[in-house]
């Protein structure tokens, strides 16, 4: 008798459910080693990257654009697993990869509609075709059988599921439930609700004509039916109602952006780590060797981000043609970035690969903080320490002035806050280039010389090359006592902890110098420094409060001279922006730091907010009639020779006197709080060397 289709399509049904029955046990063993499963899809996935607090920065798609994020079936709201197993697999928890009664069903279906009707797949064969995609037929059914089996032994139930999570289609380029709810909701999966959950469940079904932003209707109808029919088991009868109210998106959001110069590094730098990226891990956690979760954690704080970018878009408007601005805020004390702005991509028609935080470029007089520091530490020189502003020569060498004219007898504090070049160079020349240069080395900052050039005087005026990063790790050494660390924007290491550059008291000196007020307003308690590179190709501003140290770069990517760029003028009011927009955190400026130096090479004294600006100390003078005079301090004042107080005005800042003879002296100045300033000084006879 004739086989007829009813007949043979009947044998073929009942050939599958005994491959899948009796004799697949006896084989599966040998079948797993010698063809295991193919996870190169599950691990060629994208990289998403999180703040301090695990808020999403931004997200990197896989290869070949497709936005495939990792996900772990732990990290997804318990609903969402719960409406899927409802709706795709209601055996899923006891059964080992395929559903006897599942298959018999479609096999009855099928012989007796002559047409596939409902296919019998489970959850674990779903996994396998996503790893594996081939052609709907019946020898691929078998296949995805045997491979889901196999993931279930290999894997568990944990690994079956992590990958139809991550790799389950949501239409378009848009593959699992990490890069659906970013891309649909617009927001992480684990915060995602339970209407938003049965859109996720049923857009894999037929992921193009399910599309929310082409097909809104369609999809729906077809979320509403996952809560309606499926989910009647799975969630609470008021849950399913409320959430079958909902709206659903009507437009595809992009995906998260955040600090994406540092998204890519930071992802560069993890696969690097990893050995070139997850290969060979496993998907599930059964087996202790859990994959990859391809989540970066870095320590910035997501809304300080935010608030840069927006800050430095608003600032790029009002800068010359193709001008850039670049921004890196960190945490004082631990040296964690908080926010870093890398510039280019910012404005329309500049978008662009170049991180400007890590350009090295010349910082111009932005490292004098770390040189009078250092000099102060050394007993070279002390806050009250009267220097001289005028033309000379080094060597070879006459540095220029950046601004005409020049200011005479100033004091130390007085030339770091003007950014006096001249005594900065006599500084350097006194401190030693190669010293301050290996300071810098130890502050993670080496400093790029010229081919063939060595640490040399230019030092003091920002003749060596360092990045924006780098010069705000410089200046969070002077804003916390002296001590060394490198920036950081991943967690763990050692970021703040390093040994002290120079003293605290020394540090704290610089740091009081240089609080003052912004010119152009801003919050109080704030150190700060500017700094422009020769032919205004680079405009700089650090400072740092209680709390932040943080450095504003303002220049062309290209390195060409952007017109009237200085530290003052651009990058200052950016800088003074940037701490108006933190929590307010002034720096509690100490009445009465004392620097006691030796004075080698130059004179020093002390400083408690009074400096004795004439005589200096060490000074010879000839016999005849001299005036002292003081600054700062609280008057009245009382000035004294060797203790024997000198007749002046009490408010008024000096005081004549006549020396009895030649001979050393002390001249001494006391304010009204107490504070002292005094110097040694020499007096010889007229016309006697």
């Amino acid at each position: 008798m004739a086989e007829g289709p009813v007949m043979r399509r009947g044998l073929d049904a009942l050939a599958l459910v005994a491959v899948l029955g009796a004799g697949l046990p006896l084989g599966l063993w040998a079948l797993d080693r010698a063809c295991p499963p193919d996870l190169s899809r599950l691990e060629a996935v994208g990289r998403v990257v999180v703040d301090r607090e695990g808020r999403v920065l931004s997200a990197l798609p896989a290869p070949g654009g497709v936005w495939r994020l990792p996900v772990e079936a732990g990290e997804v709201p318990a609903h969402l697993v719960d409406l899927l197993v409802a709706a795709e697999d209601r055996r899923f928890r006891w059964h080992p990869g395929v559903d006897p009664l599942a298959v018999m069903r479609a096999a009855g279906e099928w012989v007796r509609a002559g047409r596939v009707v409902s296919g019998g797949s489970t959850l674990s064969m779903q996994a396998a075709r996503l790893l594996e995609p081939r052609p709907r037929n019946l020898r691929s059914k078998a296949i995805e059988a045997l491979r889901a089996m196999q993931l279930e032994w290999r894997y568990g139930k944990a690994g079956v599921l992590r990958v139809w999570l991550a790799l389950a289609p949501m239409g378009g380029n848009l593959e699992g439930v990490r890069a659906g709810a970013l891309a649909w909701f617009g927001r992480p999966v684990e915060r995602i609700g339970v209407a938003e959950a049965a859109l996720l469940v049923a857009v894999p079904r037929r992921p193009e004509a399910l599309r929310p932003d082409r097909h809104s209707a369609a999809a729906l109808a077809a979320r509403d039916a996952v809560l309606r029919w499926r989910g009647a088991a799975a969630l609470p009868e008021e849950e399913r109602v409320a959430a079958m109210g909902e709206a659903v998106p009507s437009a595809r959001l992009g995906m998260p952006g955040l600090a994406p110069h540092l998204a890519r590094e930071v992802a560069r730098e993890v696969a690097r780590a990893d050995g070139g990226g997850p290969a060979g891990r496993e998907p599930g956690a059964a087996d202790g060797r859990a994959f990859a979760d391809g989540v970066v954690r870095t320590v910035l704080d997501a809304g300080l981000q935010r608030a840069m970018e927006g800050l430095a878009r608003e600032v790029l408007g009002g800068l010359p043609e193709r001008g850039s601005v670049a921004i890196v805020v960190a945490e004082l004390g631990a040296r964690e970035v908080r926010a870093l702005v890398g510039g280019e991509w910012l404005a329309e028609g500049r978008a662009g690969a170049l991180d400007l935080t890590r350009a090295v470029r010349s910082p111009g007089s932005a490292l004098k903080p770390l040189l009078y520091a250092m000099a102060f530490d050394r007993g070279l020189a002390s806050p009250g320490t009267v220097m001289e502003d005028l033309p000379r020569r080094f060597g070879d060498w006459a540095p220029e002035k950046y601004a005409q004219g020049f200011s005479g007898r100033v004091t130390a504090a007085s030339a770091l806050r003007q950014s006096l070049n001249l005594p900065a160079v006599a500084l350097m020349e006194a401190l030693g280039p190669i010293r301050f240069a290996s300071a810098l080395k130890m502050l993670g900052a080496p400093p790029r010389m010229p081919p063939g050039a060595g640490a040399a005087l230019p030092l003091a005026l920002g003749g060596a090359g360092i990045t924006l990063r780098e010069l705000v790790g410089v200046t969070a050494a002077i804003g916390d006592g002296g001590r060394a660390g490198v920036l950081r924007v991943l967690p763990g290491g050692a970021g703040g902890e390093g040994d002290p550059v120079v003293r605290g008291s020394a540090a704290e000196a610089v740091a009081e110098i240089l609080t003052r007020p912004f010119p152009d307003g801003g919050p109080g308690g704030v150190a700060w420094k500017t700094g422009t590179s020769w032919g205004g190709r680079d405009a700089w501003a650090v400072g740092f409060d209680a709390r932040h140290v943080a450095g504003v770069w303002v220049g062309r990517p290209d390195g060409t001279a952007l017109p009237g760029a200085t530290g003052l003028t651009l990058a200052l009011p950016v800088l003074a922006r940037v701490f108006s927009t933190m929590p307010s955190a002034p720096r509690a400026v100490p009445g009465g730091v004392r620097v006691v130096g030796p004075g080698v090479g130059m004179a020093a004294g002390v400083v408690d907010g009074l400096r004795l600006l004439f005589p200096p100390a060490g000074a010879v003078i000839e016999e005849g009639p001299l005036t002292i005079r003081a600054a700062g301090g609280r008057r009245p004042f009382t000035f004294l020779v060797d203790g024997v107080p000198v007749a002046s005005g009490g408010a008024r800042r000096e005081a004549g006197w006549v020396p009895p003879g030649p001979g050393f002296y002390r001249v001494t100045v006391l304010d009204a709080a107490g504070a002292a300033a005094s110097a040694p000084v020499r007096i010889r006879m007229r016309g006697v060397e």
